[in-house]
C-alpha cells in the first residue's frame, strides 16, 4: 500500500486565460455555445492530462466552472430564483450567465422560452447577488431561497463531467460543494426562516447525484465543507450529523469530506464522528490541529493532510515538511495518508514556467500550481519509495528555503528605522469629524448629493492594445503618453459635460489597482502571467510581497496633477488602501502580515501627503478587502481589526483637515464590523448596495453612523442599463436610513471592466436621478 496524492482543484483558467476569451467571445456573440463548450471540454482535458502525468492519484473533476461552483450547485440542485423564469428541465447556458451576470433586455431570452420579466424596471434581469468566499479573494454567487424551495436534479455536470474524464481515460475524483455548506452560504428570500431547514429536500437530491456517480463507476467523491472551519452552532453540527448519516448510506461510495481556510477547532469532534471514508484538514493554515485530528480520527479513516499552500506561491520546504510526514505515516499507515494541497489550487496561478522575467532569487522561491502539484508528487515519491527517490529535488528546495531566509533582498534597514519611529498620534487626524467637515465644504463648494464615480472607467481594447503596444516596445514612451492625456483628457470633458460633481482622471494608465501600485514598490514582484480568477471572466495578477515594502518615488502625483489641471472641479486622487493592497497580494510568510501592512500604510502615507501638496482636495484610499482579511473565527477578529484600521488611519493622517478623504468598500456585510469601519475615520465611504437595494445601509443606521456615505445606485456588475427611476428609487430608499446632507451618489465599484456604451448612459441616469434627489430635498 501507498500514500495517495490529490489536488483538490485545479486552476480553471487556462495557462494563458484562455476561458476568459472564451466566455467574452461568447457574451459578445462572437463565438457558439458548442464553440464555448469545446473551449472548455479542452481546459478540462488538459489538467487532467497534467495532473495524471505529474504523479496525482486522486485527479479531480468537476473542479472546472464556466463561472462559480457555488452558482454551479445552485443550478445542480434547481435553486434558481423565479426571475429567470426556469419552469424546469436542462438550464440553458443563456439563464445560467443571466443568474451570474444580469441581462438587459426581455426576460424571455433568458428564460429560454418560459415566463415572462419579473425583472426590476428597464425590463432586464438582476444578477444573483455576488460576495467573498470565505477569506479569499474569489467571489460566489449567492444562493437566494424561499420558504417553500423545492430543490430537483437539474443538472447532471459532476457526473458529465467524471463521464467525460473516463472517455478520455482519466479515473477522478468528482468534486461537489457539500450541502451544508451550501444552504449555510445561501440566503433567506421573503418570510426570514432558517436555510438549514431545507436540508432534508436537498439531501434527496444529493443521494439521487451520489447514485448516478456511483452507477457510474466513481469510486470516490470530494464533498467540500469548508463551513466545518467556521464558528458553528448545534443547529449546524445536527445539520452535518444528519446530511452526513443520509449520504453515507450510498453504497459503493466513499466519501472524501473536504475542510480547508482553517482548523477544525470545536468542531473536530463533529467532522471525526461522521460516517465518511476520509478526512481532510488543512495544515497549512492550522498546522497546530494534527495531533488533535489524529486522535480524535478513528484508524480506519482516510486522512488528507493538506501540507502544501493552496492560497500563497512559496515554494515549500520539502525536506521540513517530510521530517513531519513520515511520523504520521507511520502512525496511521500509507493506505490511511492522502498528501493534498491545503485547499483548491484555484486561488494561485497555473504555471511559474511562464515567467521569464522575475528576478531569479525570487522566482526560485516560487510555486504556483503546476510546482505545487509537482511538490505533492515529490512528497509522495520520498514516502512511498524513500527520500534517496527524489534527493536532488528535496537538495534543491532545502536550498531554496536557506537562500530566502538570508537574501539581503528581502531586508531594508531604513524601513525598519520607519517602523520603529511610528506613534500613535501618526495614525489620528488633527481634528473630529464635524470641523474637518465644516472646512472641507467650505473648501469644496459641493451641491447636496454630490455625484462621483468609484475611480477607473472603461479600459477599452484601444486602451489595452495601446499598453500592450509600449510594453513590447512598438509605442514609445512619449506617444503612450501623449494617447494616455488625450483619453484623461476626453473623460474629464465628458465626466464635465454630463455634470459629475468630483470627477476621476479614469485611470487608462493602471493595469490593476494593486498590481499598478505593486510595479511602483520595493519589496513588490510582479508576474507576466500569474493570473487568478476573482469572479467570472475577471482575472486579477497579484503582486507578490517578497520583502519590505517602500515607495522610492511618486506613484500617482504625476497623473493626479494632469487631470486636476484640466478643470475647476474637484478632482479625486486614487489609491489603493495598506490593507487591500495585503490582501490582494501574495504576502510574503516569513513576517507578521500586520508588520507589512504596516510598511505598505507608510509608503502610501507619503503619497497621499504628496497628492495634498500637489493641491488634490479629495483622496480616496480604497479598502474594499478589510471585511475579507476577518479571520474565521470571531475569537481572533479584534486583534486582526485593530491593526487594520491602525494601518488604514497611518495611511491617511497625514493630511490638513480640509483634505477630504474617502475610502471605499464593496461586498461587504458590515453589520459585524461597524464599530470598525467608524473608527476609520474616513469622511466620506462609498459602499456597494445597488444588488441589495440599500439593505447594507441598515448596519450604519442602526449604528449612527456620522460621516458621510456613498451609497451604490448602479450596480456595475451587471451589463444592465439602470434607469434613473431605479436609482431614483434607490436614493429615496437611502434617505429612509441616512440624513440626506450624509448622502454621495455613486456606482457600486470602479467601471473599469464595463464599456463606454453601457457607462455613458448609466451616469447619465444616475447623475438625472441625483438632481431628482436634490430637488425633492428642497
Amino acid at each position: 500500500m501507498s500514500v495517495n496524492v490529490s489536488t483538490l482543484g485545479f486552476p480553471r483558467i487556462g495557462p494563458r486565460r484562455e476561458l476568459k476569451k472564451a466566455l467574452e467571445s461568447y457574451w459578445a456573440g462572437k463565438i457558439s455555445a458548442a464553440a464555448l463548450l469545446k473551449d472548455a471540454a479542452g481546459l478540462r482535458a488538459a489538467a487532467w492530462a497534467r495532473q495524471k502525468s505529474t504523479g496525482v492519484t486522486h485527479i479531480p473533476s468537476n473542479d472546472f466552472s464556466l463561472y462559480d461552483h457555488v452558482l454551479d450547485t445552485s443550478v445542480m440542485v434547481g435553486a434558481i430564483p423565479s426571475v429567470y423564469g426556469w419552469q424546469g428541465g436542462a438550464v440553458s447556458l443563456d439563464t445560467y450567465f443571466a443568474m451570474a451576470r444580469g441581462k438587459q433586455g426581455n426576460a424571455h431570452d433568458a428564460a429560454c422560452g418560459h415566463g415572462h420579466s419579473h425583472g426590476e424596471a428597464g425590463g432586464g434581469l438582476p444578477a444573483l447577488e455576488m460576495t467573498k468566499w470565505f477569506d479569499t479573494n474569489y467571489h460566489y454567487m449567492v444562493p437566494e431561497f424561499s420558504q417553500d424551495q423545492h430543490f430537483s436534479l437539474a443538472s447532471t455536470k459532476p457526473v458529465d463531467e467524471f463521464l467525460e474524464a473516463k472517455s478520455l481515460g482519466f479515473h477522478t475524483r468528482p468534486v461537489i460543494l457539500g450541502p451544508v455548506t451550501y444552504l449555510l452560504l445561501g440566503k433567506a428570500k421573503g418570510a426570514a426562516f432558517d436555510p438549514l431547514s431545507l436540508l432534508p429536500s436537498l439531501l434527496a437530491v444529493y443521494s439521487e447525484l451520489l447514485g448516478k456517480l456511483a452507477a457510474a463507476g466513481a469510486d470516490w467523491v470530494q464533498i467540500d465543507e469548508p463551513a466545518l472551519v467556521l464558528d458553528l452552532d448545534d443547529r449546524a453540527h445536527a445539520a452535518f450529523v444528519t446530511a452526513y448519516t443520509a449520504l453515507s448510506r450510498m453504497t459503493g461510495l466513499k466519501l472524501m469530506l473536504t475542510t480547508y481556510f482553517g482548523a477544525l477547532g470545536a468542531n473536530l469532534a463533529t467532522a471525526a464522528k461522521l460516517p465518511v471514508a476520509g478526512l481532510h484538514i488543512d495544515l497549512v493554515r492550522a498546522p497546530e490541529q494534527l495531533d488533535a485530528v489524529t486522535a480524535a480520527l478513528p484508524k480506519d479513516r482516510v486522512l488528507s493532510l493538506g501540507v502544501i499552500d493552496g492560497r500563497n506561491v512559496w515554494r515549500a520546504d520539502l525536506p521540513t515538511l517530510l521530517d513531519r510526514l513520515e511520523k504520521v505515516v507511520a502512525q496511521r499507515g500509507a493506505d490511511r495518508i492522502v498528501l493534498a494541497p491545503s485547499c483548491s489550487l484555484l486561488h494561485v496561478p497555473v504555471d511559474l514556467e511562464q515567467e521569464d522575467a522575475l528576478d531569479a532569487d525570487v522566482k526560485s522561491w516560487l510555486a504556483f500550481a503546476v510546482q505545487k502539484v509537482e511538490e505533492l508528487a515529490t512528497l509522495g515519491r520520498a514516502l512511498n519509495e524513500g527520500r534517496g527517490a527524489v534527493k536532488d529535488t528535496l537538495a534543491a528546495s532545502a536550498h531554496a528555503a536557506a537562500s530566502r531566509k538570508t537574501s539581503p533582498k528581502i531586508h531594508n534597514t531604513d524601513v525598519a528605522r520607519r517602523m520603529a519611529a511610528v506613534t500613535a498620534a501618526m495614525t489620528r487626524r488633527r481634528s473630529a469629524f464635524d470641523k474637518r467637515r465644516a472646512l472641507q465644504r467650505a473648501e469644496l463648494s459641493l451641491p447636496a448629493f454630490p455625484t462621483t464615480t468609484i475611480g477607473s472607467f472603461p479600459q477599452t481594447e484601444n486602451v489595452r492594445k495601446a499598453r500592450a503596444a509600449n510594453a513590447r516596445g512598438a509605442m514609445s514612451n512619449a506617444d503612450y503618453e501623449a494617447y494616455l492625456r488625450t483619453e484623461t483628457e476626453a473623460a474629464v470633458r465628458w465626466q464635465e459635460e454630463i455634470g459629475i460633481d468630483v470627477l476621476v482622471h479614469g485611470e487608462f494608465e493602471r493595469n490593476d489597482m494593486v498590481q499598478y501600485f505593486g510595479e511602483q514598490l520595493s519589496g513588490y514582484a510582479f508576474t507576466k502571467h500569474g493570473w487568478v480568477q476573482s469572479y467570472g471572466s475577471r482575472y486579477v495578477r497579484p503582486p507578490i510581497i517578497f520583502g519590505d515594502v517602500a515607495r522610492p518615488r511618486p506613484m500617482t502625483v504625476a497623473w493626479s496633477s494632469y487631470a486636476q489641471s484640466l478643470t475647476k472641479k474637484p478632482m479625486k486622487g486614487m489609491l489603493t488602501g495598506p490593507v487591500t493592497m495585503l490582501q490582494w497580494s501574495f504576502v510574503r510568510d516569513d513576517i507578521p502580515r500586520s508588520q507589512t501592512c504596516r510598511q505598505i500604510a507608510l509608503a502610501l502615507r507619503d503619497e497621499v501627503v504628496d497628492l495634498e501638496k500637489a493641491g488634490i482636495r479629495i483622496i480616496q484610499i480604497d479598502e474594499p478587502a478589510i471585511r475579507e482579511g476577518l479571520p474565521l473565527r470571531k475569537a481572533d477578529w479584534k486583534t486582526y481589526l485593530d491593526w487594520a484600521v491602525e494601518c488604514f488611519r497611518l495611511s491617511a493622517s497625514g493630511v490638513e483637515d480640509k483634505t477630504q478623504i474617502h475610502t471605499h468598500m464593496c461586498y461587504s456585510e458590515f453589520n459585524d464590523i461597524i464599530d470598525s469601519i467608524g473608527a476609520m475615520d474616513a469622511d466620506v465611504i462609498s459602499i456597494e448596495t445597488a444588488r441589495s437595494k440599500m439593505e447594507l445601509l441598515e448596519a450604519f443606521t442602526a449604528y449612527r453612523y456620522p460621516n458621510e456615505i456613498g451609497p451604490g445606485v448602479y450596480d456595475i456588475h451587471s451589463p444592465r442599463l439602470p434607469a434613473t427611476e431605479d436609482m431614483a428609487e434607490l436614493l429615496t430608499r437611502a434617505r429612509e436610513h441616512l440624513s440626506p446632507d450624509q448622502i454621495w451618489v455613486n456606482p457600486d465599484c470602479g467601471l473599469k471592466t464595463r464599456k463606454w456604451e453601457e457607462v455613458r448612459p448609466a451616469l447619465a441616469n444616475m447623475v438625472s436621478a441625483a438632481r431628482r434627489a436634490r430637488a425633492t430635498a428642497k
